[in-house]
């Protein structure tokens, strides 16, 4: 298939730099997965449009503060994002300036690191520094890794905390679950009232997020690894609930790419490792049969995704009409309903 079908215009000043407040207030276009049929409402209203036969599934992971300041040998200032530790000191970072293989980079006077490769956008470095020793360098001095979209200039103390889910809780991701964003205390409350019941499994977002489909074909891209985790009593719990009758509401992409890459014979199985999992038409789901999910980039992973499981005739459309009735895009922006 090619890329081009996943290609759409969006105007800059519909990408959204900053969070709506209270984040449940954001707008919330529903989709009916059989028809098509598309109404327009607002976030805090999802009690009101499920009931107790859903199964709301959330993204726990935590969103890792490790985008910080190094300089070159001759003074340069560089930005870095770490990604992931691999092994013997080596990393895999992003860095927003040009940089050559075999610079070294100093992140203060005791911690440095020397650039041996880069592939696939991404570079891979060795350090001086024990693993435990830098992650800990990099939690108390790292900053927030807002998307590159993002150009306000928001202060740390406020990125922080607008950057995360309330309920992320396991350290890991590199992004952050954005779905989970609009979920506030009072709507939390409110599903619970409804006898709308919840749980978390954790799917920790790497760079591959970010990451646009380069080749002509989908077919030919090569999806970005992550790592998940699937509880025994998870898998238990969803799986008797499926048996009720239960629906399965994904609450973000990356809950349904977990939920799928862990499902068995129709059955959600414990997990706990890398997903490979490129989800894109025509896909058929096994296990997901609604989806909570923000309003993605062109030419992404993630547009793929959501066209699979709503058809991309029906997704392009829906963002047409989101353009025209000045939705907001991307990590901060407003939602979509799929049922």
């Amino acid at each position: 298939m090619k890329l081009s079908l996943f290609d759409y215009h969006l105007p800059k000043k519909l990408i959204a730099q900053k969070p709506i407040f209270p984040r449940d207030h954001s707008k919330l276009m529903v989709q009916d997965r059989k028809t098509g049929k598309i109404s327009h409402h607002f976030f805090y209203q999802l009690p009101n449009l499920i009931n107790d036969s859903y199964i709301l599934v959330f993204n726990n992971t935590k969103v890792l503060p490790w985008r910080i300041y190094g300089k070159k040998e001759t003074g340069g200032r560089v930005e870095i994002l770490f990604l992931r530790s691999l092994k013997n000191r080596i990393w895999e970072i992003l860095i927003k300036s040009k940089v050559k293989i075999g610079t070294e980079i100093i992140l203060n006077r005791n911690i440095k690191f020397k650039i041996l490769d880069f592939e696939d956008n991404v570079f891979r470095i060795k350090t001086n520094a024990p693993e435990k020793n830098l992650e800990k360098f990099l939690s108390k001095n790292g900053h927030t890794p807002l998307p590159l979209y993002i150009h306000s200039q928001i202060p740390e103390r406020k990125a922080k905390v607008w950057y995360q889910s309330i309920f992320a809780q396991k350290l890991g991701s590199v992004a952050a679950p954005t779905t989970s964003f609009h979920f506030t205390q009072n709507l939390l409350k409110r599903l619970k009232t409804k006898n709308i019941e919840t749980i978390f499994i954790t799917l920790h977002i790497g760079f591959g997020t970010f990451s646009p489909i380069k080749t002509k074909k989908i077919e030919d891209h090569k999806i970005h690894q992550e790592l998940m985790e699937i509880s025994k009593n998870t898998a238990h719990f969803l799986n008797q609930k499926i048996k009720e009758s239960k629906k399965i509401l994904a609450v973000g992409t990356t809950v349904a790419r977990a939920l799928e890459s862990a499902t068995k014979n129709g059955k959600i199985i414990p997990f706990k490792g890398e997903t490979k999992l490129f989800i894109y038409p025509p896909y058929k789901f096994k296990i997901v049969d609604s989806l909570i999910t923000n309003l993605h980039l062109p030419k992404s992973s993630l547009l793929c995704l959501v066209s699979a499981f709503a058809s991309r005739k029906r997704i392009m459309k829906a963002y047409r009409e989101a353009i025209a009735k000045k939705y907001r895009f991307y990590s901060f922006g407003d939602a979509m309903l799929i049922l």
